[in-house]
């Protein structure tokens, strides 16, 4: 018996460590044109990130429009993302307010070489702490890849309170989390406590979190500088933190602009000016306007030397 279990666990994919989840991670948009997946420019996208230094790529993410996706376009954009990504790590967010069919999407996900299942909390179900235990306990136990949490209460309506995260710490298959709660002393809490890496979710977070002693971020606004994000995390890791702090506030009103709508829209009207993509958003997403357009490319402009472009 020992045998077969032990036959059966070295046919089991190579699981990453935990501090794997380290770096800048991109939650890539997801292109549209005439209302479908443009997935020639998904893979122009990807192969373009991948050489800029970035430590992996989130397929159908918030940014990335997945509530606005189908399950068969969703599968096909992270394909297109897998294939393009040239060995990059690759994680795949699963969100939903049905538990069932949440899990059922993670064990579907189990043929395909992932490096971490992101996943949130049920949007409006809202349930309590100890729901939320069993049911990201749940998810974990079916997925093939390591789960990374994804708190972000406004989006789900519930916070992940942080002895709930230590809690859920304890699970094999739980390897970190994207916090995007907004509570520092639970950041700190979970950063001090080890057993979970934890990236920052808001890109203004991305500096205090890193300094924390945070392992990396998963960030929209480095689609428009990466090399300059890859650079700052290099340097609060190697303790250069003067040269982090100049790349920050060099940055940052860039990333204000990005959020000065909902996300993704200001992003991909830059991505549209830089020919990148078509500026087209599914309903009820809409583009943003022109005037932020210019003024984000302005913003861009006049970051000069302080953030390099590579």
């Amino acid at each position: 018996m020992q045998q077969a279990e032990q036959a059966e666990q070295s046919q089991q994919p190579a699981r990453p460590p935990r501090q794997a989840f380290a770096g800048i991670w991109l939650p890539l948009v997801t292109p549209f044109a005439h209302g479908e997946v443009d997935h020639a420019a998904l893979a122009r996208l990807a192969r373009r990130y991948a050489a800029s230094g970035i430590a992996g790529f989130v397929a159908c993410g918030s940014t990335g429009e997945a509530a606005a996706l189908d399950e068969d376009e969703q599968l096909a954009v992270l394909d297109t993302v897998l294939e393009a990504a040239g060995g990059l790590p690759v994680m795949m967010g699963v969100a939903g307010s049905n538990a069932r069919q949440a899990q059922a999407r993670v064990r579907r996900l189990a043929a395909r070489p992932l490096a971490g299942v992101l996943a949130s909390a049920p949007a409006y179900v809202r349930p309590s702490q100890a729901g939320l235990i069993d049911y990201f306990h749940m998810l974990a136990d079916g997925a093939a890849a390591p789960l990374v949490l994804y708190d972000i209460p406004y989006r789900t309506g519930v916070k992940l309170e942080t002895d709930t995260i230590l809690a859920l710490a304890a699970h094999p298959n739980i390897h970190a989390v994207k916090d995007c709660g907004g509570d520092y002393h639970g950041t700190q809490a979970v950063i001090a406590d080890g057993r979970l890496a934890l990236l920052a979710g808001e890109d203004h977070q991305l500096l205090g979190t890193l300094c924390l002693g945070g392992s990396g971020a998963i960030v929209a606004s480095a689609h428009l500088r990466p090399e300059s994000f890859v650079a700052l995390a290099r340097a609060v890791a190697d303790q250069r933190l003067e040269q982090a702090r100049r790349l920050f506030h060099a940055l940052m009103p860039m990333i204000r602009l990005l959020f000065a709508q909902p996300n993704p829209g200001p992003l991909k009207a830059m991505l549209a000016r830089e020919g990148w993509l078509r500026n087209e958003l599914r309903a009820p997403m809409t583009p943003a306007g022109e005037a932020l357009a210019s003024a984000l490319a302005r913003a861009g402009a006049s970051l000069g030397e302080a953030a390099p472009r590579g």
